[in-house]
């Protein structure tokens, strides 16, 4: 879970490049902000961090840079100076729906878990991420929050729905459907649940339904 909610965060990071910055933004912030993702490429860590920060103090509302540089600290091993940097960005540019991925997982790290559901249920809501879903629905899982589970699929399906998207629709159902046997308390189903039902989850939602 953690290797995919990390794929998530580094799509978000680097889908934005220097030239998709604000229109406004100084051309030396962006220079420095190039630098800095050509520099993480190259696996020179330190001379990208210093390079996200000269382009923050250069223009303190340049979100990209808020999320290479959060991002690149997680990288490092270092969440709590990652939640610091994500906070500080959305406290600058409330807009800046991205950095609630990356504190989420921050805060995941640092053992906040409904801070880190917190964060990544507002991003989901307000970005109207499918994948984000899917990951609160994995972190339920891990927490063996079946309840939770279901719920969060059950966004899923209809989401998927109303994107026409038939693959994540069709497992969302088969999930939704696996789920519904194993939650004993659902308000839908209420079904009566065994051990051996617990073991099928897993081999109803391989088959794909």
């Amino acid at each position: 879970m953690r290797a995919r909610l990390s794929i998530l965060l580094c799509a978000i990071a680097t889908a934005v490049a220097p030239h998709s910055a604000r229109a406004d933004a100084p051309e030396s912030a962006l220079e420095l902000l190039r630098e800095a993702h050509e520099h993480e490429a190259t696996h020179d860590d330190l001379v990208a961090l210093r390079r996200y920060a000269e382009a923050l103090a250069m223009d303190p509302a340049l979100g990209d840079a808020y999320l290479g540089l959060g991002a690149l600290r997680l990288r490092r091993g270092d969440p709590r100076e990652a939640e610091r940097v994500f906070d500080v960005a959305l406290s600058r540019i409330p807009a800046l729906h991205r950095a609630l991925v990356g504190r989420a997982e921050a805060r995941w790290a640092l053992g906040f878990r409904a801070e880190a559901e917190d964060d990544l249920e507002e991003y989901a809501r307000e970005a109207g991420d499918p994948g984000a879903l899917r990951e609160l629905a994995a972190w339920y899982a891990d927490e063996s929050r079946a309840p939770a589970q279901l719920a969060t699929w059950r966004r899923i399906r209809v989401m998927a729905s109303e994107r026409g998207d038939a693959s994540l629709e069709h497992e969302a159902r088969t999930m939704v459907r696996a789920l519904q046997l194993l939650v004993a308390a659902d308000p839908v189903t209420r079904p009566t649940v065994d051990d051996a039902t617990r073991r099928g989850i897993a081999r109803v939602a391989a088959r794909g339904g």
